[in-house]
């Protein structure tokens, strides 16, 4: 921001100075003409023969200086639009509703009591009695059993063998390239027999033993036991009646009433909502310009003898 305020300084002073310059520059002119005029021999009183080495004219020159313009730009702004939407809104409204009240009434209900009888009835009784029973008594006895043992025997078994067996005359096994022919004798190969072979093996065989166990037999006895027999005897009962008693009580009802409630209801309305957007602006810059300035300059005057 300090650049563009030196510049218009420097611009004010530059068009100040060009201004001081054109009037100085106009009257060294006007001078010049005066001078370069021929003046007539009467004006000229001291008859000076001495005439000017230069002549000040002016001179076209391009001078450097900053110009402010302005340029567009596009900068962000919100601008305003209006959006419909629908809002909730709470209504009052009145609904019918139902609250209870209670009531007087008489009502009549049983109320129980209990009653004290005699009645009759049956308790056992335990009476001594002898009762034949049978015990069981256990007794060692002697029984024959058959038990398995392994007894050893010798088994003949056939077993695999190999054996080298010779092959008689010759055998043909071909030509080489030379055309001569290859043979072979006393060849052998292995042939397999079942050689005869005796093996241990152990036999299951039944020995007869005696074993001692226990015999169950019975054995007649006399016990005392206890009876059951039934007796009639005399008993307190309660007998729950009922009698009937009128009481009052307080009966509900249903009263209708109006109450307020609020209602729940959407209204449409416009809403103010901010948008971006692209605006665009005039901004000051600085612009190198070329100025013509007319500068005083001095010519030197030719002479012709020279």
């Amino acid at each position: 921001m300090r650049r563009p305020s030196k510049m218009r300084s420097l611009t004010l002073l530059a068009f100040v100075g060009c201004l001081c310059v054109s009037l100085v520059l106009a009257d060294e002119s006007v001078a010049i003409r005066q001078k370069r005029s021929p003046a007539p021999f009467f004006f000229n009183k001291g008859h000076d023969h001495h005439e000017p080495k230069c002549v000040w004219e002016k001179k076209l020159a391009w001078k450097e200086d900053w110009k402010k313009v302005w340029e567009s730009k596009k900068v962000e702004v919100w601008k305003s639009e209006w959006k419909k939407q629908q809002i909730p809104v709470w209504k009052v409204v009145e609904v019918p509703i139902w609250r209870e009240v209670k009531v007087p009434d008489w009502k009549i209900i049983k109320k129980p009591y209990w009653k004290e009888t005699e009645i009759p009835a049956w308790k056992e009784v335990q009476v001594p009695d002898w009762k034949k029973v049978n015990k069981p008594i256990w007794r060692e006895v002697q029984v024959p059993v058959w038990k398995e043992v392994q007894v050893p025997e010798w088994k003949q078994i056939w077993v695999p063998d190999t054996v080298k067996v010779g092959i008689p005359g010759e055998k043909y096994l071909g030509k080489d390239e030379h055309g001569w022919e290859y043979t072979s004798h006393d060849l052998w190969k292995k042939k397999m027999v079942w050689k005869p072979l005796w093996k241990k093996v152990w036999k299951t065989v039944k020995k007869e033993e005696w074993k001692t166990e226990k015999k169950l037999e019975w054995k007649e006895e006399w016990v005392q036991v206890w009876r059951t027999e039934k007796k009639q005897i005399w008993v307190k009962k309660k007998e729950e009646l009922w009698k009937e008693e009128k009481v009052e009580i307080w009966r509900v009802e249903k009263k209708q009433e109006w109450a307020t409630e609020k209602k729940l209801e959407w209204k449409e309305d416009w809403k103010e909502i901010k948008v971006p957007a692209w605006k665009e602006i005039q901004v000051p810059a600085w612009k190198k310009v070329w100025k013509p300035v007319w500068e005083k300059a001095c010519v030197p005057v030719s002479h012709g003898w020279h």
